[in-house]
Formats: C-alpha cells, structure tokens, sequence
C-alpha cells in the first residue's frame, strides 16, 4: 500500500509562483512512477505530468513551459513547481503513484485526496 498526502495548495494572485508537495508513505519502494492530476469544477480530471524512478519528467502540452516536476527520493517527496499563475489553474490538484508489476501482481495506482489551488486578484 501507498499512501499519498498533497500540500501547498491556497489562493494565490495571477502571474504568481506555487510550489505544490506530494509525500508518499507506505511501500514507496515500489513506486515506479508518480504523477500530477488536476481537476476544476464542472470539468474532468485532467493529467499533468509524472516523473518516473529515475527522475525523468514528462508534462502535458497545456502545462508544458510553466508546470515543473521533480521529487525527492530521501524524503519521497513530489513537487509540483508552477510559475505564471493563470485563473483557469484553479483547481483541486492531486498526486498519484503506480507500482511496478511483478509476474503475479498488476502495478497498482494509488491517489491522494488532493490540495486546492484558486488563483484570483
């Protein structure tokens, strides 16, 4: 089992900078890649971008040059660095992990509950 906690989250002014968290407790030694999820109201839940075991990011194109994703093996941290705030990033935002499959056992995807961001004057 992984366990996902999500932090950071608040109201911050367009054009600003957040730096969301994402800690992951449990079987973290079986995590083999992590991503960012985001969900607005009205509006599905749409995918990020994940940093995989090695440390290796991907994003998707409607984020890509402003959302940033690193993480922290020591302290099995993920961060979400996002810079030029916009009013449509406002949303819940939310962690996940997928573990690695093994021959008896499918890689499992474990979610946390989420942080909200709500960018506004």
């Amino acid at each position: 089992q992984v366990h996902l906690v999500e932090s950071g989250g608040g109201e911050v002014q367009p054009g600003g900078s957040l730096t969301l968290s994402c800690e992951a407790s449990g079987s973290v030694s079986s995590i083999r890649v992590m991503g960012w999820y985001r969900q607005a109201l009205g509006k599905q839940r749409e995918w990020l971008g994940k940093v995989t075991a090695n440390g290796s990011a991907d994003y998707a194109d409607s984020v890509k040059g402003r959302f940033t994703i690193s993480k922290d093996n020591d302290k099995n941290i993920m961060y979400l660095q996002i810079n030029g705030l916009k009013p449509e990033d406002t949303a819940v935002y939310t962690c996940n992990s997928v573990t690695t499959p093994t021959q008896y056992l499918p890689g499992m995807a474990y979610w946390g509950e989420g942080t909200r961001v709500t960018v506004s004057s």
